[in-house]
């Protein structure tokens, strides 16, 4: 392998060509080439020249696309790491300075991935050095976008783009005044831009030339995603700025001539996939501003409300609309009506002028026919089971149940959006809605004829509607008569084409029965439902906690039908998840369920092990405290460690769950077999394996810091000496600091007694090693993305503090440099007093805030959040840590040792510590 010695006198081309040679050798296949390569690449990283080096290479369009792409690659891996002043092993003001010239010296780049690439990398350095060490940036980039060569102008706007979307993302007052004066000083330029752009496509969209067309287009969607930065984060009070007010007003008009040219562009090229991205991106802007400022986007309700209201709800938008524009318009429609901004206090004199002009336009827009013709729409159209989903439903009810609630995506699925749009406009006006969906449901009495599909869709439909809306027509529906009459009879309809009409009625009655529903009509109810749970196309939802009576003579009698009792173990997972710490009561039937499920030397785990170990998870979720019955079945567990079957990941997070439930007992009674198990896991199971088993360390070490470390003892040399040889993975890296954080913080007697057996074992004095682990952990700090893990770092490494140590004082640089950071990531500025405030600290009187379209909070959930409040992370203020532990270090030092010691600081470094700690 060759070695080189980067010198920054040492000519660039001869050092071009050995860092090129390595770079190829670092792009094959072959490992015995690859591994040497990485290891000689990782030695030049922090030799002066490397990255000029680099810069040469991947600005060379002659040379390889893989080998360029490597050099970008390592170029934005050492911005990460050696950019700041005050890195360990920062690069130079000279070199850097040599970089930026180069970096924006021409933009030319060919392949697109590398153009992403150079762009991501050119924002990094502008993140940190834009405006005052890179003046000339803007200017630069703003006079490259007017060339007439299309790749340097495309190139330039994409650099543009990613820069402005950077600089939005700083939060700190001194950042954000200077984003603020940037959006002022190039507003006008980044609007110009724009309209040139979409003028052009618009012209060119007639031509059919569709190269030209994809130009102008990409060109059109980089300066609006520029214009997008700029207008949401770039104003304190962007309504009093024409330029601003003029740009959204403008997208009204933008927006009908792109749908309109839908018409012209096929469905199934390049050209209409980036057509309706810049379509979402106009609604995305509306909805940003919407967002952060509420007030400021009251003169642009009307117009959005008539917009959106048109293309969804009526002809207009027939044949140019497609989903996710529809589903963004709704959302639009949904923030204006929720909006708290926009609702006066019960008393009218309480609110102020803005929100009750607000509230007076959406009232002027909200009239009886515009709310019934909404409401009608929602039902009669939007709400209507499509072809592709009764055939889903058909192939596969338990995807169907998943897709149908959209999971975390709900904001861009069409069905979960249309069912929260019809809850939130029907909580908003249900004195207008509720005779209308009354008069809906009247016209569905009686059975319907199962040849008649749309009148099927049509009836169920409604019933959704009823169902999302029964607290509001509570009053107003006798639901206990309707079940009698309407229902029950639905539910014994036995006919194929009933089968979604059965699973509607039941979630229905589901929804209802913790409303309105009188328990002398629950036999009925449990009779119906036992005679559904032997259909296997119906999906066995929460709605069937009436059942659990029923369910232990059930599961006896299908001993030998192990899909059905498949179909129990779904039943008793929804059915713990409804009663939650009630739950406890069905113990007696619930654990040797649990037991015999998840038991791999009996025959039916086979069937059974994924439901059951899912249900032993929500039954530890749910469970108010332990029991000896639910302690003794973990010894399930050891077995299926060994089987690392595809359940491991439900494995741990029962082994998180008996953990945050009962940490003294559970570790006492099994800590000694899993660390066993542990340790043979972390020889050969993959990354995100070895990173489950280290959180599983983690939190015993927050819930217990004294007998969590002692019960673990034989993972932590694996931990130590994973820090200190630099694991390579970021992410296990990470997770290493994070279990060393929490001993070092809070378990002081233990972390010396590791120190002293690890020095022994790696034949280093202890204070050697000490600084060793110091040093790599402050090198090592940008692995650390968590917030919390951040702040923990900092609080531990300051723990050393104060000491006369000559290693801990001569690594005192780096325990402030990862302060700071911390005080970056954690500290808030107070808009009414001006000063800071540490955002992750929790107070006992703080209750979460659960929304609407949340659960509410499990007994876990509750006692982690009893747990943040005994947490470091959460009841230390780290400015207020840092501030003690330096004035001890002065009381140790004296004043002259302190200002030599602080004088190993870089001055920027001070300056932001001070401006932090005023008020001390």
């Amino acid at each position: 392998m060759l070695t080189y010695h980067c010198q920054v006198s040492m000519d660039l081309n001869s050092a071009s060509t050995v860092v090129l040679q390595v770079l190829t050798q670092a792009t094959s296949q072959d490992t015995a080439v690859l591994k040497p390569a990485e290891e000689q690449l990782k030695q030049w990283e922090t030799q002066p020249g490397f990255y000029s080096v680099l810069l040469n290479i991947f600005t060379n369009h002659t040379l390889d696309i893989n080998v360029r792409w490597l050099a970008v690659l390592y170029f934005k891996h050492g911005i990460d790491r050696y950019w700041r002043r005050v890195a360990p092993h920062a690069l130079s003001e000279e070199e850097k300075t040599t970089l930026r010239a180069g970096l924006i010296t021409n933009f030319n780049e060919p392949i697109n991935q590398i153009a992403t690439q150079i762009a991501v990398l050119i924002a990094k350095v502008a993140r940190l050095d834009c405006p005052r060490q890179w003046p000339e940036l803007i200017p630069t980039l703003i006079e490259s976008v007017k060339v007439q060569d299309d790749l340097r102008q495309h190139r330039a706007l994409l650099t543009f783009y990613h820069v402005t979307k950077t600089l939005a993302s700083k939060r700190l007052a001194a950042d954000r005044k200077l984003f603020y004066d940037l959006a002022s000083g190039i507003y006008n330029f980044a609007c110009s831009l724009w309209n040139h752009h979409t003028d052009t496509f618009l012209q060119q969209v007639s031509s059919g030339n569709e190269a030209a067309i994809l130009s102008s287009l990409e060109r059109t969607l980089l300066s609006l995603k520029v214009l997008r930065k700029l207008t949401v984060n770039g104003f304190v009070e962007p309504h009093k700025n024409m330029e601003v007010m003029g740009f959204l007003h403008g997208i009204f008009v933008r927006l009908k001539q792109f749908l309109e040219c839908s018409r012209n562009i096929g469905t199934d090229n390049v050209c209409r996939d980036r057509l309706e991205k810049t379509i979402i991106l106009f609604t995305k802007v509306l909805l940003d501003f919407l967002d952060q400022h509420p007030f400021s986007f009251t003169p642009l309700i009307q117009r959005s409300l008539e917009f959106s209201v048109s293309y969804v709800f009526t002809e207009v938008g027939e044949g140019v609309t497609f989903e996710r524009f529809i589903v963004q318009c709704m959302n639009l429609i949904k923030m204006i009506v929720k909006n708290y901004a926009y609702k006066p206090s019960k008393n009218f004199e309480d609110s102020s002028p803005e929100t009750l002009e607000a509230h007076k336009i959406k009232m002027a827009f909200f009239t009886y026919p515009t709310l019934t013709e909404i409401c009608r729409r929602l039902v009669s159209h939007y709400f209507l089971l499509t072809e592709e989903e009764l055939t889903m439903w058909e192939e596969d009810p338990e995807g169907f149940t998943v897709e149908e609630t959209g999971g975390d995506s709900w904001k861009y699925s069409l069905r979960p959006c249309t069912e929260v749009l019809f809850i939130d406009i029907f909580h908003e006006y249900n004195q207008t809605l509720t005779p209308v969906l009354l008069e809906m449901m009247q016209t569905l009495q009686g059975p319907t004829n199962v040849e008649d599909m749309n009148a099927l869709l049509i009836k169920d439909a409604v019933y959704n509607a009823v169902g999302l809306a029964a607290y509001e027509l509570f009053d107003s529906v006798d639901f206990d008569q309707w079940f009698k009459n309407q229902l029950l009879p639905e539910l014994q309809v036995i006919h194929n084409r009933y089968k979604p009409l059965r699973r509607r009625v039941i979630w229905l009655i589901g929804q209802w029965i913790s409303v309105k529903f009188k328990s002398d009509l629950r036999p009925m109810l449990y009779e119906a439902i036992c005679n559904l749970l032997q259909d296997q196309d119906l999906v066995i939802r929460p709605y069937v906690g009436c059942l659990v009576q029923y369910l232990p003579l059930l599961w006896k009698q299908s001993e030998e039908h192990n899909m059905l009792r498949c179909a129990i173990l779904t039943t008793l997972i929804h059915l713990v998840q409804g009663l939650g710490a009630d739950s406890k009561n069905l113990y007696p039937f619930l654990l040797p369920v649990i037991q015999l499920s998840t038991d791999v030397s009996q025959p039916p785990h086979v069937y059974l092990l994924e439901d059951g170990l899912e249900l032993w998870l929500v039954t530890l979720e749910n469970s108010p405290c332990v029991t000896p019955e639910l302690l003794r079945i973990f010894q399930n567990m050891s077995p299926l460690l060994e089987l690392s079957s595809e359940n491991l990941r439900t494995c741990f997070k029962i082994i998180n769950g008996y953990i945050f439930l009962s940490s003294t007992e559970f570790l006492q009674t099994y800590a000694v077999g899993l660390c066993q198990s542990f340790c043979e896991l972390l020889k050969e199971i993959t990354t995100e394996g070895q990173v489950q088993v280290l959180k599983v360390v983690e939190n015993a070490l927050k819930v217990n810091p004294i007998l969590g470390p002692q019960m673990f003892q034989p993972i932590f040399p694996y931990v130590f000496k994973g820090i200190i040889e630099g694991e390579r993975y970021p992410v296990v890296m990470s997770t290493y600091l994070g279990v060393m954080g929490r001993v070092l913080l809070q378990n002081t007697s233990f972390f010396s007694s590791l120190l002293n057996e690890m020095a022994h074992k790696f034949n280093q004095e202890m204070d050697q090693l000490l600084g060793n682990m110091i040093e790599m952990w402050v090198d090592r700090m940008d692995n650390i993305t968590q917030p919390e893990r951040r702040k923990l770092s900092a609080l531990a490494l300051l723990s050393l503090l104060p000491s006369d140590n000559s290693v801990i004082q001569d690594k005192f640089c780096g325990i402030i440099n990862i302060s700071v950071e911390g005080l970056h990531d954690v500290m808030t500025e107070d808009p009414e007093t001006g000063t800071y405030k540490d955002c992750m600290l929790m107070s006992h009187l703080e209750e979460p805030k659960v929304t609407e379209d949340e659960e509410p909070p499990t007994e876990q959930d509750k006692r982690k959040k009893m747990l943040a409040l005994k947490d470091p992370v959460h009841t230390v203020s780290l400015q207020q840590f840092i501030y003690e532990k330096l004035k001890a270090q002065q009381e140790i030092l004296g004043e002259q040792g302190f200002q030599s010691l602080m004088e190993t600081v870089d001055t920027e470094i001070v300056t932001q510590l001070q401006e932090f700690l005023q008020g001390f």
